[in-house]
């Protein structure tokens, strides 16, 4: 037995892979007897913040690490990809068809039981390994037992969420379609995951996922343009905003790589225009010039009547939302479906508590996983829960935890989060930069990260053969 707290993208996650193994599963969920100040519903696996699992393409990092879960059988992906929406070369879905496929999922799994009850205290002395999995919004009371545990209270990060439009408010005159470059999962100079895996799939995941075949050409994102003082007035009213207020016992640390913007607004005149409202790559097909700046819509379920604002996390009181987004072009008439809001994410010093296979350094049985543990995005987030639930499957059939080499994208998020700088931890998403560089110098940047794609997805055929036969390649930890 396996008994797993928690049911975001880690504990449902979690749960799939033990089960997979043949083992026994509880899955607890405090939703619906017990609510958060952000999920809406009592589906396992919500997406609270945006819909984007972020780039599909083996040229980038995160697109890496979701090959390597499509290929480990991962329940989230398989999810994801069935829900996918048009988003360029990303990976982005509607989100009650993904939640309510993971919920259906586990739900009608004959080896999990779902349990809808809160959890208030790490357990012991059970009959099997026990898995946290409860996210940034782990309830009062196992947040303070999470804290005896480690020794120490928690670190923590603010975390902002991006407002949803009714799309038929969007002027339409004012906006025009475009993804930035013209990058698409058909476009770009190198295959998507999906694409990928069902070429050469030997794994474990069965059939692979196929690119996403909505796109026309004309691009997946409507794109806002802003001449120069449109964007002024625009920033100056962002300076000026009311702010929502943050507990008053808080020191306010941001996540660098989802600050609200009014931080970012904060930080000069131009630093929207270098982040999310940067226009590069996005020409006005009307005029053939590349706008001052930008705000990108990407839709956010697949009927197309809800447009969320990329990169647009805020703290802004939701009055005040409403009045300094409507300065956006083309949203001056918008109607929201949803304002941005903030809330507290909570972690434990990963590298003080964890090994490679993400079971704690103090308890065998005691396994972390998700943004709880240290990780830093949905996608980090479910690979932690997947890697997490397989260790605890092994543990409770009397097999050895191990974890993937760090040439993969799955063991280099394993290795930070247990080897990082304790002193200075901060969660992180996936980067190439966690895994080992290439033995030969790659003089072209896309051709060095397919290059580290190709041997990380090569290491991991290899480790999962092996592994299925119980032998350890080199360089695979193995829990002592």
């Amino acid at each position: 037995m396996v008994h797993i707290i928690g049911g975001g993208l880690a504990g449902s996650e979690a749960a799939w892979q033990a089960a997979s193994r043949g083992v026994r599963v509880t899955l607890y969920e405090m939703r619906p007897v017990r609510p958060t100040a952000v999920h809406k519903t009592d589906r396992l696996a919500e997406l609270v913040c945006s819909n984007s699992f972020r780039g599909d393409k083996l040229d980038n990092a995160v697109g890496l690490l979701k090959e390597e879960m499509r290929r480990m059988g991962s329940l989230i992906m398989r999810a994801a990809d069935a829900a996918r929406v048009p988003a360029g070369a990303a990976l982005a879905v509607d989100r009650e068809r993904f939640a309510s496929a993971v919920t259906d999922a586990i739900a009608s799994h004959p080896s999990i039981a779902l349990c809808r009850e809160e959890v208030s205290r790490i357990p012991s002395g059970l009959d099997g390994p026990v898995i946290v999995a409860t996210g940034p919004l782990t309830s009062d009371a196992l947040s303070r037992d999470i804290a005896s545990f480690v020794g120490s209270e928690h670190l923590y990060f603010y975390d902002a969420v991006s407002p949803i439009v009714l799309a038929e408010s969007i002027d339409r005159a004012k906006v025009y379609r475009a993804s930035r470059w013209g990058r698409s999962l058909r476009t770009g100079g190198s295959h998507s995951a999906g694409e990928t895996m069902a070429a050469t799939n030997s794994g474990e995941s069965g059939t692979g996922s196929p690119a996403c075949g909505i796109d026309d050409g004309q691009g997946d994102y409507l794109n806002c343009p802003f001449t120069r003082d449109e964007y002024e007035r625009f920033h100056a009213a962002l300076i000026a905003a009311e702010k929502a207020p943050l507990h008053e016992f808080d020191d306010p640390r941001f996540f660098e790589g989802c600050l609200p913007i009014e931080v970012m607004a904060a930080r000069g005149i131009e630093t929207l225009r270098f982040g999310p409202m940067k226009p590069v790559g996005l020409p006005d097909p009307r005029t053939g010039r590349e706008p001052y700046a930008v705000v990108q819509l990407r839709q956010d379920n697949l009927a197309g009547d809800h447009f969320s604002l990329v990169g647009f996390q805020t703290q802004m009181k939701w009055g005040e939302q409403a009045r300094v987004l409507r300065l956006i072009p083309g949203l001056e008439q918008a109607e929201f479906v949803r304002f941005g809001m903030i809330h507290r994410n909570t972690y434990i010093n990963g590298p003080t508590v964890l090994r490679e296979t993400w079971q704690t350094r103090r308890r065998d049985d005691l396994f972390f996983a998700g943004q709880v543990s240290g990780v830093e995005g949905y996608v980090e987030s479910a690979a932690s829960g997947l890697m997490a639930g397989r260790n605890a499957a092994m543990l409770a059939i009397g097999d050895a935890p191990s974890a993937p080499p760090r040439t993969t994208a799955l063991g280099a998020l394993a290795y930070y989060v247990s080897h990082a700088d304790a002193k200075h931890y901060a969660p992180s998403n996936i980067a190439f930069g966690l895994l080992p560089p290439l033995d030969r110098r790659v003089r072209s940047k896309q051709d060095r990260n397919r290059s580290i794609a190709d041997r990380a997805l090569a290491d991991l055929q290899r480790w999962m053969d092996q592994d299925r036969v119980g032998s350890v390649p080199a360089g695979v930890s193995r829990a002592t």
